[in-house]
């Protein structure tokens, strides 16, 4: 009896090498079959056969769910149509492939992709171009496949693109949402976003261009640089959280994509004449840790930061990004840069012949801001240097006028225009406008010729502010005492004998 145990568990270790003998032997004579069928395939006139052969040894692992043998299969069939120069049975093929019943999805991933092997080997444009379609039309609705379809759209509209075919170009790219696919590195994600954006920017769409770019949140160009990769691609091994396709070799790293992203959007806020949105792109820019290693890189933009501060409009964020670039140390080794600022944060009145004369080559030199287009890559994007000049000047009469408003009370409209060098219909223009914007606080008596810069506060305006005055002198005087008191009982010293 005790013999019985023995020799059943020897059977089954003699049974389990055979089982997998036989599977290995099975693969075998795949392979065999395979290369059979290859060879058959580039001997003239028997592509459909080899093709019908293996379609027949396809159709039998299918139906049998081996996975591997199907992939096998259907990748050899492509192969050899390839091999014989046979585009449109190529073609066919995967269309075939694609629509048999019961079709493994691992099947079809595996004959696109390797098709997709094959577009840059296409003898002619026109074949490309049909591949690529055909392809796409077998992805579509395939979630398994929408990275693929994704990369396939891309190389589609860049061809479109080299047509000068622009409108084209950018409905093939709008038609894939890549912010919805979740195996999508991030990086590839945001490469093929930032090409839809700049596809649309080159036909002019800046609506569609700033929705687009609202699907980018910035701070992943913060934060991506600290943390690690811990997804790995199709192929590789889980990391426990989802698989995660790897990027392609042709998709920049992380900080490039900023930089490009940044570009881009300069490029609309240009259009759109913010100033403003324009410094803090560059800003952005500038902040990059390739840009900082490089004098000869952020040179260049932090002068341009410090133009488009000076022709933003008065604000909050204005101030305040002006005074962080004023306490940036790299400012000092630009001094005529730092002067500049310095002279729009001092509350002194600019005299803007002064500063035109002073300035007037830095102005030469920023060509893209002061020349012939004002950030327009294509000649149309944004203003001409007449307007950032004009637009220069009325941001000196601003400053001077909020200037003097800090030192004044009232004053007459005339003496105002003196002090703006200004005639009165302008100076009287400009003030209106910063009351309209609310960036100042005036009203003007125009029969009387006086501009009031105070509020006219009612009784209960004063009541407070009187009270409020009473409690702070209340609150210095007594701390005062108590400071006094303290250093009294700190030395000994009695205050009778000092009073």
């Amino acid at each position: 009896m005790e013999g019985l145990p023995a020799a059943a568990a020897a059977a089954s270790r003699s049974e389990q090498p055979n089982g997998a003998q036989g599977q290995q032997q099975a693969a075998d004579n795949v392979d065999v079959e395979i290369e059979t069928q290859k060879a058959l395939a580039l001997q003239e006139g028997k592509l459909n056969e080899a093709v019908d052969n293996l379609l027949n040894l396809e159709k039998q692992s299918r139906l049998a769910a081996d996975v591997g043998t199907t992939k096998k299969l259907a990748v050899a069939i492509v192969q050899c149509c390839f091999a014989a120069g046979a585009w449109k049975k190529l073609n066919e093929q995967v269309v075939l492939l694609s629509k048999r019943r019961a079709q493994l999805k691992q099947a079809i991933q595996a004959v696109v992709q390797e098709a997709m092997t094959y577009i840059d080997a296409s003898p002619d444009l026109e074949t490309k171009v049909e591949v690529i379609k055909t392809l796409v039309s077998v992805t579509a609705g395939k979630i398994y496949l929408e990275i693929e379809r994704a990369r396939l759209s891309r190389k589609l509209a860049g061809i479109k693109e080299t047509q000068g075919l622009i409108a084209e170009a950018a409905d093939i790219m709008q038609e894939v949402a890549v912010e919805t696919f979740g195996a999508m590195a991030k990086t590839e994600k945001i490469a093929f976003i930032l090409e839809q954006v700049r596809l649309c920017l080159d036909q002019k769409d800046f609506v569609r261009a700033h929705i687009l770019a609202k699907k980018i949140n910035t701070r992943v160009f913060v934060d991506e640089p600290v943390k690690k990769e811990k997804k790995k691609g199709r192929g590789g091994q889980d990391s426990g959280d989802g698989v995660m396709e790897v990027a392609g070799a042709d998709i920049p790293p992380m900080m490039e994509l900023k930089l490009m992203y940044y570009q881009l959007m300069i490029r609309y806020y240009a259009h759109m004449g913010d100033y403003l949105d324009i410094c803090r792109s560059y800003q952005a820019i500038y902040e990059t840790p390739s840009i900082q290693a490089d004098p000869s890189q952020w040179i260049p933009v932090l002068k341009k930061i410090v133009w488009f501060l000076v022709l933003s409009p008065h604000g909050s964020m204005q101030s305040s990004l002006m005074h962080s670039v004023m306490a940036d140390k790299k400012l000092a080794e630009l001094p005529k840069f730092h002067a500049l600022l310095k002279r729009f944060v001092t509350m002194e009145v600019v005299r803007w012949p002064v500063l035109a004369e002073e300035y007037k080559v830095e102005m030469e030199e920023e060509s893209s801001i002061f020349g012939a287009q004002l950030l327009g890559d294509d000649g149309a994007d944004g203003g001409d240097g007449g307007k950032a000049l004009a637009d220069l000047r009325q941001r000196v009469v601003e400053h001077n006028i909020l200037v003097i408003s800090k030192y004044y009370a009232r004053i007459t409209l005339r003496r105002l225009s003196e002090l703006l060098a200004l005639p009165k219909e302008e100076t009287e223009r400009h003030l209106t406008e910063m009351v309209v914007s609310k960036a100042l606080i005036a009203k003007v008596d125009r029969p009387a010729g006086i501009v009031n810069f105070q509020i006219r506060k009612d009784s209960n305006e004063l009541l407070n502010g009187w009270s409020m005055n009473i409690e702070r002198l209340v609150d210095l005087v007594e701390k005062s005492c108590h400071q006094i008191h303290r250093e009294t009982m700190v030395h000994h010293v009695n205050l009778n004998t000092v009073l």
